[in-house]
């Protein structure tokens, strides 16, 4: 009975002993498994005002702020953001000057990442940007007052130019700028999509159509317009883009002046917030000032929007 009791003894601990490692080594399997999980599929952000359509998420910045990335999404293709970046409006030149040029546009749509919407024309196909975890400052630019230009509009790696104001005084040019601003015949208009980046941030603004009168100032969607005879010029169209779950037409040019005194028509605002007759650009479109009778109008401030896939 001792032999037996000695042997049972002797199997018993050699079992435990043998199993010991495999319990341990599988504790350790199971621990790693979840130290490499790689954390959120997709990205997880604070900022802005923050909106939902369907799957995605939207973030608005009418004023400067920070995106604020705090898990980026470890799912292939979910680490990106789509953008609408919109710099601020240019001034309108006083009395018969030349329309305010709209803010810089830059947008980019990329489906995979934060579609379906419907686009602007100027939009850069998957051009989405990949963002890891990180604080990212927004600046939103502001409208040109009378007689000068927008502010640039800055997200991350894209930076959107301000408007260009309009000329003042005949003959006068406009000045450049994300669209450019008009000018006072027979000065030219500014040049739009400056500095240059593809697709292009805007249009040339327009010099008047006959002297003493001033030409629109570019949009992002075409070029100011003169009138070819007595009048301001109208500003040129803006663009629009569902990328906030609604179709909003933003970064219109302002229209050209007519002159104290005389009466003829002043230039006709481009749609997408642009000013007329001596008014402002409105807020958070980018839209150029309005030129005289009067005091140039001022330009509108810009406006950046994010959109990404968030479920």
């Amino acid at each position: 009975m001792k032999d037996l009791k000695n042997k049972l003894t002797t199997g018993k601990n050699t079992k435990n002993k043998s199993s010991r490692p495999k319990i341990k080594g599988f504790g350790y399997q199971v621990l790693g498994f979840g130290s490499g999980g790689g954390g959120p599929a997709f990205i997880e952000a604070t900022g802005g005002t923050i909106t939902t359509s369907g799957d995605f998420k939207i973030h608005t910045f009418t004023g400067n702020g920070t995106f604020e990335v705090t898990a980026g999404g470890s799912s292939a293709g979910n680490d990106k953001v789509d953008y609408m970046v919109i710099a601020g409006g240019g001034g309108a030149g006083s009395s018969y000057g030349g329309g305010g040029g709209a803010g810089g546009y830059r947008e980019s749509y990329t489906p995979a990442v934060s579609g379906p919407y419907t686009a602007s024309p100027l939009a850069n196909p998957d051009g989405a940007l990949t963002l890891g975890a990180g604080a990212f400052p927004i600046t939103v630019g502001a409208g040109g007052s009378t007689n000068a230009s927008g502010s640039n509009s800055v997200f991350s790696s894209i930076t959107s130019a301000g408007g260009g104001d309009g000329g003042q005084g005949a003959p006068s040019a406009g000045t450049a700028g994300g669209s450019g601003g008009g000018g006072v015949s027979p000065g030219a208009g500014g040049a739009g999509n400056t500095p240059p980046v593809s697709p292009p941030q805007g249009n040339n603004g327009e010099g008047g159509g006959n002297p003493n009168f001033g030409g629109g100032g570019g949009g992002a969607g075409s070029i100011g317009g003169s009138t070819g005879g007595f009048g301001g010029g109208p500003g040129g169209q803006g663009t629009a883009t569902g990328i906030n779950a609604s179709d909003v037409t933003r970064s219109g040019g302002g229209g050209g002046g007519a002159g104290p005194g005389q009466f003829n028509p002043p230039g006709s605002p481009g749609p997408g917030g642009g000013g007329s007759s001596g008014s402002a650009g409105q807020t958070n479109t980018g839209g150029g000032g309005g030129a005289g009778p009067g005091t140039g109008g001022a330009g509108g401030s810009g406006i950046v929007i994010i959109r990404y896939k968030f479920q």
